[in-house]
């Protein structure tokens, strides 16, 4: 038994279409395609290998891109009734004059999808028609009008396994996550040319159809939705994704965003030790010349004795000494290194202030900055609110961090990554959400996380662990490239002042850096205690330690 290939069953290519097809476009219409721009893409197979269950259909295929997909013929018998049930719906018109009113907008269709449709465009024509009366059908569910859910009557239709009003049904979910994908999508042209055929004017179609798109944007965004939303038209949106986005990501004049490539981790971690930041210097350098006047007034006792030992010969041709080469001697390394660790880290940065504002990408994969539980511990307060993206903020006064409400379920990572597939490929602006993702790629680390942010209100977990969320959130830093938009970067910015300024995380962090993940510098320890031990033994054996101790006090 032969094996059955999805390839066999696509049409092939047929070079006499496509040279009238070139020759149509060249002659008539070139003009009239340029004012359409792009909006359906192929995802990028970074993305794609990471997950594709999340930007390949699963039960339903919406468009050119999957439709020739075996395992999605089940459901071509219910768009074949859909497309029944809306020809009764038409005017006076046969579901023929459907297709032909849309093969007039042939070019308009192909020029919305980035791949090259191998389909002549009668064939185009019936794949919308039919693709987009299922569509519709499926809308109707989430048709929002004074407050109240229009539907058809499903329930007594073939579609009544599919779908149902409260969306409870596995079937109705992996259709709303199918509809969502960035290559799954069709024209909202499309859709509207079909409801103006079903009612009497384009003014009501574009409402029933605004009110079906705003009930499915409450249904899959993670954000909760305001009373009042955001100016989306209708006619400005190329397709369902777009209008979500639009929804969640207002068009704000937020300046260019940059997209740059990861670098080597080894150069990457090296060059991050060097840049580590804790707190200001000067107020180190402040609090130990206030302590050296004190030590300087008192001249008696041990004080004294010190004071001796530090300003002899040795020590000041020791001090005079470059500081490379004291740090290249093997013993005085491990101590002179923690020292600058913690009160010189600041040097470098403002010997070149230009560190401050410059455009140096993210040197990981993942955003460099402390976890919820990190930040939590160093005395900050997470608060929720009921605003989107741009209400992230931090109140340094406060210590208030400032974090949007986001509710996840079993939808929310689709939704996700296809949103920021498409910013990414469309990156017509600032690439808002897909930083919005790396933030929280960055806060959430572990379990632990989750709870403290669903604690606070700002995480609303739906599915069946926090370690599912910290899961989630870990594995959308899968990204094609480290992005820079200046409203996040600010807070990004403020909260790592904050918490590498203070001193409890800086001494920790030197602690774990040379002590703990050091047994070079233990093992030195232990030997330095050895030897004073040893000498005081030996001093001791031939000498009184007390009548020492007696002539240095006598002496001084």
């Amino acid at each position: 038994m032969s094996s059955f290939s999805p390839r066999a069953m696509a049409p092939k290519f047929d070079e006499r279409r496509w040279i009238i097809q070139i020759r149509q476009t060249l002659d008539d219409e070139l003009e009239e395609i340029m004012e359409v721009p792009v909006s359906i893409f192929n995802v990028p197979k970074s993305l794609m290998v990471t997950d594709p269950d999340s930007y390949v259909p699963q039960e339903v295929a919406l468009g050119p891109y999957h439709y020739w997909r075996p395992e999605l013929y089940e459901i071509e018998r219910y768009k074949l009734a859909a497309a029944k049930r809306t020809q009764n719906q038409l005017q006076n018109l046969k579901f023929q004059n459907l297709v032909e009113h849309l093969i007039k907008l042939e070019s308009r269709i192909r020029a919305c999808y980035h791949k090259f449709l191998n389909f002549n465009g009668e064939t185009l024509a019936w794949m919308m028609a039919v693709d987009a009366s299922f569509l519709l059908e499926f809308l109707h569910i989430y048709a929002v009008k004074e407050g109240k859910v229009l539907t058809r009557a499903i329930s007594s239709s073939t579609m009544s396994h599919l779908v149902d009003v409260a969306g409870r049904k596995s079937a109705h979910n992996a259709i709303l996550r199918d509809s969502a994908m960035l290559e799954n999508q069709i024209p909202l042209f499309v859709l509207r040319k079909i409801l103006e055929l079903q009612f009497s004017s384009l003014e009501l179609a574009d409402n029933m159809l605004m009110s079906m798109l705003v009930g499915f944007c409450k249904e899959l965004s993670p954000f909760k939705m305001v009373e009042i939303y955001p100016e989306v038209q209708v006619t400005e949106s190329a397709h369902l994704l777009d209008f979500l986005y639009q929804m969640i990501v207002p068009n704000l004049e937020l300046g260019t965003s940059e997209i740059t490539e990861y670098r080597d981790k080894d150069q990457a971690d090296t060059n991050q030790c060097e840049k580590s930041t804790f707190g200001k210097s000067s107020y180190v350098k402040q609090f130990l010349n206030e302590v050296w006047k004190i030590l300087v007034k008192i001249n008696k006792g041990p004080v004294r004795l010190l004071k001796r030992l530090v300003f002899s010969k040795p020590m000041k041709v020791m001090f005079k000494l470059p500081w490379k080469l004291l740090s290249n001697i093997p013993g005085l390394k491990l101590v002179i290194l923690p020292m600058k660790y913690l009160c010189f880290s600041q040097e470098k940065t403002k010997e070149n202030p230009d560190n401050e504002n410059s455009n140096n990408p993210p040197l990981v994969e993942e955003i460099a900055m402390p976890s919820v539980s990190e930040l939590s511990k160093a005395g900050v307060n997470f608060v929720a609110t009921n605003g989107g993206i741009t209400s992230i903020s931090y109140d340094g006064k406060k210590m208030a961090f400032y974090l949007p409400t986001i509710n996840l379920d079993v939808n929310t990572e689709v939704i996700l990554r296809n949103l920021v597939a498409y910013e990414v490929c469309d990156a017509s602006g600032p690439l808002l959400f897909t930083r919005y993702t790396e933030l929280m790629n960055g806060l959430i680390d572990t379990a632990e996380d989750v709870a403290l942010l669903r604690e606070k209100g700002i995480v609303l977990n739906r599915l069946k662990s926090d370690d599912e969320v910290a899961n989630l959130w870990n594995s959308m830093s899968k990204s094609v490239k480290l992005t820079k938009v200046q409203l996040l970067d600010k807070v990004i910015e403020d909260v790592n002042k904050f918490y590498n300024g203070r001193w409890r995380v800086k001494i920790g962090k030197c602690m774990k850096f040379y002590v703990f993940e050091s047994w070079k510098f233990l093992t030195f320890l232990a030997a330095i205690m050895l030897l004073m031990l040893m000498t005081l033994q030996a001093f001791c054996s031939v000498y009184t330690c007390a009548r020492v101790f007696r002539i240095q006090s006598t002496g001084l």
